[in-house]
């Protein structure tokens, strides 16, 4: 009997140190950051911000693709050179590219600018891209981190998201003091905004309503009731309102959209706007509101017979070559306005494509 009871004390000793370790695991658990890489996020390194950013600081969200990086460098340039606001960049990038942006930016007259690099998991993107493009560059999953935009900013109210392939020309404080209307979670350029801009749109057959971007040949568009001669936008340039698209649930409405897509092939990489635009036509269909046009003067990189008037551009407060023809390869329309922001890449991975002299 003494050895029994020896033998039931020990096991219910063991039993209470077994109910201890589980407690102090559950007590003394890491609480996860806030942008982990299970939120699809993970932030990897930062500069002149900390765990707050400044009350005066102007997020602005730019993606660094490893074959594009080149055009993320020189955006941030021409920012960082046309404003004295206080400007925190986040740069998001995939884990191979992490190391090589940083080295850019500290290794360039860039030095001093604020900014954050975050690595994207495209693990997020699984099951919500249908794997079928004419263009894969549309396919890249930093392509869609448009879509997660409150993953990204805690701290600030409004946030400025820019497409890789721009120029700023003006004072980016001007493109953030648009005004959102009331119950308005993102502010877009709409395509028939600027009449300067429709002969040159015409002549080289460019889509600027619905009709381009979704099939109407489908029943589930169809019933969206969304009139096919509705005028479309470009998010490639864009300002969110954080608190409104996550009281709309924005980013859950674009995920079931991409979900449909791939079961339905609602709209494809081979339509006008590749696989990203369709979503936010169809989510932000008559719920946006309109920044100032010349902040977004677009399809530079439609064709490299695209001309605009030297006066023209000149008043364009932002320039975006959208489209197959990068101002970092050849040809390009109106590559030397792109340049004169461009730095070399000081690890020589990044080269420009150029003719041979």
């Amino acid at each position: 009997m003494a050895l029994l009871r020896k033998i039931n004390h020990i096991l219910m000793l063991l039993l209470v140190v077994m109910v201890c370790i589980i407690l102090y695991s559950k007590v003394h658990k890491k609480e996860p950051r806030k942008n982990e890489t299970r939120a699809g996020f993970n932030p990897v390194y930062e500069r002149g911000s900390h765990d707050e950013a400044g009350e005066d600081d102007i997020p602005v969200v730019i993606c660094a693709a490893e074959g594009r990086m080149g055009g993320t460098i020189a955006a941030i340039n021409s920012l960082y050179s046309n404003t004295e606001a206080n400007v925190l960049f986040y740069i998001v990038t995939l884990r191979n590219s992490l190391q090589h942006v940083r080295k850019w930016i500290e290794n360039s007259n860039l030095k001093d600018i604020k900014f954050k690099i975050i690595e994207f998991n495209p693990l997020v993107l699984r099951g919500k891209v249908r794997p079928d493009s004419s263009r894969p560059e549309l396919l890249q999953p930093l392509n869609f981190v448009r879509f997660y935009i409150p993953l990204l900013i805690h701290n600030h109210e409004k946030v400025i998201y820019l497409d890789d392939d721009v120029i700023v020309q003006g004072d980016i404080q001007d493109l953030y003091n648009t005004n959102l209307k009331p119950g308005h979670a993102a502010a877009f350029a709409a395509d028939c905004d600027l009449p300067s801009t429709h002969e040159m749109v015409r002549s080289v057959g460019m889509q600027t309503t619905y009709m381009g971007f979704l099939d109407y040949r489908k029943q589930a568009v169809r019933e969206l009731g969304i009139n096919p001669s509705t005028c479309s936008f470009n998010p490639g340039v864009f300002m969110a309102n954080i608190t409104e698209w996550k009281h709309q649930r924005i980013t859950k409405q674009l995920e079931k959209l991409m979900q449909q897509n791939v079961q339905e092939n609602l709209y494809s990489s081979a339509m006008a706007g590749g696989v990203a635009t369709p979503p936010m036509l169809i989510v932000f269909h008559e719920k946006y509101s309109n920044i100032n046009p010349l902040w977004h003067i677009r399809h530079l990189g439609w064709s490299p017979d695209t001309r605009y008037s030297e006066q023209f551009l000149q008043e364009a407060r932002l320039l975006h070559w959208n489209g197959r023809f990068k101002p970092w390869d050849y040809p390009c329309a109106h590559i030397e306005l792109w340049e004169r922001w461009y730095i070399p890449d000081p690890t020589g991975t990044f080269v420009l494509i150029r003719p041979s002299s």
